[in-house]
């Protein structure tokens, strides 16, 4: 698919409907009956664009992906819907009207962000993709807020905007790239376009070194649902501020420049700290809420005696903790009738589905049991337990 048009027409737009929520296994049978009155490239057209609209729907949501148009790319690489919403207003609390959209993709941020009543200039360099935008800005309405210009981003006068989003090109021809010099415009490029502009956010890979963030940047990583999406550079806020922000909510925890925790013996409690709070390095302050410690130093899993509400970790009440063996846990859990067993790893190099399969080949039972690899004072170790009552970890501060 290398033009979008023709889906674009009365024709091509009867034959998304008619081929909407087709199934893999029905889709020869569905493209040989319309083939019959459309034409073949068409048909096949149409049917891809189902492909990507149910992908696009764990990211967008049923009733925006099935209006909206989309490349491989677009579905693989574009912000999530919820990440979206929370940036742009955001945006919008610290008084931007008007933002420069660069490397706008199908269109994702920019939607968000004229959601939010912002106006935008949405800018890539790539026909197709900046069709998908201009598309799916039409498609939702938003067209009198969203102008798509196909363009090279580093040729853009954005001096006329409140603000700057810039959204680089991580993926190459071999997969992620995790040099931020090699993203696509390099880093040190955006970072002089956010200096340029009174309110910039750059959005970038999680995992990127800090020491790699500008001095003049707050650093923001956000998860949603648990899992951690992107990190964000912000310009004209607060420069050296370091937060992790969770999703739904959004709750946000910023960092206080605290030590690294104490190590201390493994207690009754077990805290997982949500991947954006250990990515933003903000153990420590999660640590110092739960009046905890550290079980290694060098593992980020913190353990307390006691039982705190807090939406930054998610608590697991220790009931067993053992060395390594795999014929010592097989045993135990024939002997407690398991059948669900959940493994999680942190400083291990056991394989958690490979562990599964030697040590519950079958179930015992029905009781559930998490196990996890790790180590606890530099000692390979196996700590067994299960989630805390949910309504004891539902709270705590924002």
């Amino acid at each position: 698919m290398n033009d979008l048009a023709p889906l674009l027409t009365p024709e091509g737009r009867a034959l998304l409907d008619a081929v909407r929520g087709t199934a893999p296994a029905d889709e020869l049978a569905v493209a040989t009956r319309l083939r019959r009155d459309h034409p073949a490239d068409l048909v096949s057209a149409a049917l891809g664009q189902a492909r990507l609209r149910q992908r696009a729907e764990a990211k967008f949501g049923a009733e925006d992906a099935r209006r909206m148009f989309f490349t491989p790319n677009g579905v693989e690489q574009s912000t999530r819907a919820s990440v979206a919403a929370y940036r742009a207003e955001r945006m919008k609390a610290l008084g931007i009207t008007s933002v420069a959209d660069l490397c706008c993709g199908i269109g994702g941020d920019a939607i968000a962000l004229a959601r939010a009543g912002i106006r935008v200039l949405a800018v890539d360099r790539d026909p197709l993709t900046a069709a998908a935008a201009r598309a799916n800005a039409d498609a939702l309405g938003l067209a009198g807020l969203v102008e798509v210009r196909e363009a090279d981003v580093t040729e853009v006068d954005t001096s006329g905007y409140d603000a700057v989003f810039v959204d680089p090109a991580r993926r190459g021809g071999r997969g992620r790239i995790f040099d931020p010099e090699a993203y696509s415009p390099p880093l040190s490029w955006a970072v002089g376009a956010a200096l340029a502009a009174p309110h910039a956010a750059l959005k970038i890979a999680p995992g990127v070194p800090h020491e790699a963030i500008p001095a003049q940047a707050e650093a923001e990583w956000i998860s949603d649902g648990g899992d951690v999406k992107e990190a964000v550079l912000w310009f004209g806020t607060t420069p050296g501020a370091v937060r992790a922000t969770l999703l739904p909510g959004p709750r946000t925890l910023l960092g206080t420049g605290l030590p690294d925790p104490d190590v201390r013996p493994v207690g009754r409690y077990l805290y997982e700290p949500d991947g954006a709070v250990i990515r933003a390095h903000l153990v420590a302050e999660v640590a110092r809420h739960l009046d905890g410690g550290l079980i290694d130093e060098t593992i980020a899993y913190i353990t307390a005696d006691t039982l705190r509400p807090t939406p930054y970790a998610t608590a697991y009440e220790i009931t067993d903790r053992l060395h390594f063996s795999v014929k010592r846990l097989k045993a135990l859990l024939r002997e407690r009738q398991v059948g669900i067993l959940t493994v999680k790893k942190r400083g291990s190099a056991v394989e958690p589905e490979e562990l599964r399969r030697k040590v519950l080949p079958k179930a015992h039972g029905p009781h559930a049991v998490t196990v996890f690899l790790t180590r606890v004072a530099g000692a390979p170790t196996m700590l067994l337990g299960s989630p805390a009552a949910p309504a004891a970890t539902a709270g705590g501060p924002s």
